[in-house]
C-alpha cells in the first residue's frame, strides 16, 4: 500500500503501464474528459491531471485533491449526501451524476451548468453532524469480535458501516487497522 503522494504516483504509473491503458492527456486529445476521483487517486494522478490541464480541453473534475489549472473541478460536498442518497465513500460519482443532471447545454463545464450547479446545491447543502459516541480500541475489537461471529465473512467495509450505524465512532483507517490485527491479516 502507498503511503505518501510519491508512491501513489509510483503506482498509478505501474498499474498504467501494466494494462497500456490511455493516459488522460491522451483522452482528452479526443474529447471531453469527465473523472470522478478520491483524494488519494486524483493524488495518484497528478501528474496526469496537470497535464491534461495544459492540453486546454474541456475538462471536469468531481473531487479530486485540489484545483488544477485547465480542469475545471467540483469539490466533494458531504452537506449533498442527504439529497443525493448513499454513503460518503460514493458520494463523488452520484455528484458527477447531478452535476450531468443539471447541465444546460451540450459542453461539460459551461458557465450556464455551474450556475445551476451552484444554486442547487446552495439550497441543498446541509451541515453533516455526526453525534457518534467514541470507542477505545478495545470496543472495536470486541464488537469485531461479535458480529464476525454473528456474520461469518462480512466485510469490513459492512462492519465499519454497522458500528456507524450503531451511533459509535471510529475513523476508517483506525478501524481498518484494529479489523486487520483482530482478524489476523497483514
Amino acid at each position: 500500500m502507498a503511503t505518501s503522494a510519491a508512491e501513489n504516483g509510483q503506482w498509478w504509473g505501474h498499474l498504467q503501464a501494466a494494462i497500456g491503458q490511455a493516459t488522460l492527456q491522451e483522452l482528452g486529445r479526443q474529447g471531453p474528459v469527465l473523472m470522478v476521483l478520491s483524494e488519494v487517486y486524483a493524488s495518484a494522478m497528478e501528474e496526469e491531471l496537470e497535464a491534461l490541464g495544459n492540453l486546454g480541453g474541456e475538462t471536469l473534475l468531481i473531487g479530486g485533491l485540489r484545483e488544477i489549472p485547465g480542469v475545471h473541478r467540483v469539490r466533494s460536498d458531504a452537506g449533498l449526501s442527504h439529497a443525493l442518497g448513499g454513503t460518503l465513500t460514493s458520494l463523488n460519482v452520484r455528484m458527477a451524476a447531478s452535476w450531468l443532471e443539471h447541465s444546460k447545454d451540450s459542453m461539460l463545464a459551461s458557465p450556464a451548468t455551474q450556475k445551476a450547479w451552484n444554486e442547487w446545491a446552495a439550497a441543498t447543502t446541509k451541515p453533516v453532524t455526526y453525534s457518534r459516541k467514541p470507542m477505545t480500541d478495545e470496543d472495536v475489537i470486541v464488537f469485531i469480535k461479535q458480529e464476525t461471529a454473528k456474520l461469518p465473512g462480512v466485510s469490513r467495509t459492512r462492519l465499519l458501516r454497522a458500528l456507524r450505524d450503531a451511533g459509535k465512532a471510529c475513523e476508517q483507517s483506525r478501524f481498518a487497522n484494529l479489523y486487520k490485527r483482530t482478524m489476523g491479516e497483514r
